[in-house]
């Protein structure tokens, strides 16, 4: 299954154990494959260095760099599409739905209300963490005869 988690899914599943995390962990036991572009990548090393997120690095024994570059690794970067503004409210949001269709992804994985509201976009799901686990997890049950 093919993912693009939007930055605050990243952060989230990268910094703490919750839902989020469960996706990251799906992407290193190669259950989805995660896409990002070099726009995203750069919102998230942004995001990483921020002053809020010293301590949870710091206490999980991280540094911000380290824990971006394995993000990096983890995924495929990609040219996003271009696409017309989607977003009135958040047109950053718009980097998000230009990779997911640059991927051809399946799903976009994100907690921001302005892109949750749209539900889909060209034919791309767009759900929270949580749902996302649960469609990779029943997908995951389909393929695995037993």
């Amino acid at each position: 299954m093919r993912l693009v988690l939007d930055t605050n899914t990243a952060i989230s599943g990268l910094l703490w154990q919750g839902t989020p995390g469960k996706l990251i962990d799906a992407a290193h036991a190669k259950s989805v494959s995660l896409f990002t572009s070099a726009e995203l990548l750069a919102e998230l090393r942004g995001v990483l260095t921020r002053e809020k997120f010293a301590r949870q690095l710091e206490t999980r024994g991280l540094n911000a760099i380290d824990v971006f570059d394995g993000y990096a690794a983890l995924t495929t970067i990609i040219v996003p599409a271009i696409i017309q503004p989607t977003i009135v409210n958040d047109p950053s949001d718009d980097a998000v739905l230009a990779c997911a269709l640059g991927a051809k992804a399946e799903i976009i994985v994100s907690g921001d209300r302005h892109l949750l509201d749209l539900e889909e976009h060209r034919g791309i799901r767009i759900v929270t963490a949580a749902e996302a686990v649960r469609i990779v997890t029943a997908t995951k049950r389909k393929e695995t005869p037993g």
